[in-house]
């Protein structure tokens, strides 16, 4: 892995990094995060009942739109050519938590990364805004990218 940061220019001033002269490929990012929260909380998110309506649904496209919409959030994030979004939300009881998975795809000169992140963390989000009026301390932790693969890198795993 190279050891500088490439949002900075020679003079340290941020800036767009060109990608122009990068070779396309397929570039595939998935990362994963975590909303705790009370038990109650998530029995009414599992349950269906909560009166806002289907929390996961609504979390699920959120996080779409968030892949979306990353460079419009991240300011020197390109817009690149998504070709699909993968938002797997999954309840878990024994710890009270639901966990976010985003897998995006795109064919382009630029990662995915922060498109796969940034829709971990706007489906986690859209989680907290449709639940706080039962539980304000639900807390967001374990946002993280798991791999990725394409460019002129190549693969990255997790190791755990």
């Amino acid at each position: 892995m190279d050891n500088k940061l490439t949002h900075f220019n020679a003079q340290g001033e941020a800036h767009m990094v060109d990608v122009g002269e990068k070779n396309v490929t397929q570039r595939k990012a998935v990362a994963e995060g975590f909303i705790q929260m009370q038990s109650d909380t998530l029995s009414l998110i599992v349950s269906g009942g909560h009166k806002k309506g289907d929390v996961l649904g609504i979390a699920r496209v959120a996080g779409i739109m968030g892949a979306k919409k990353t460079p419009e959030l991240i300011p020197l994030a390109h817009p690149i050519n998504i070709t699909s979004v993968d938002i797997i939300l999954t309840a878990h009881t024994e710890d009270n938590t639901v966990r976010c998975e985003a897998t995006v795809g795109c064919g382009g000169q630029t990662g995915v990364e922060m498109e796969a992140l940034t829709a971990v963390q706007i489906a986690l989000l859209t989680i907290y805004d449709m639940c706080k009026a039962v539980d304000r301390g639900m807390e967001m932790h374990g946002i993280r990218l798991l791999s990725k693969s394409g460019g002129k890198s190549g693969a990255w795993t997790r190791a755990e």
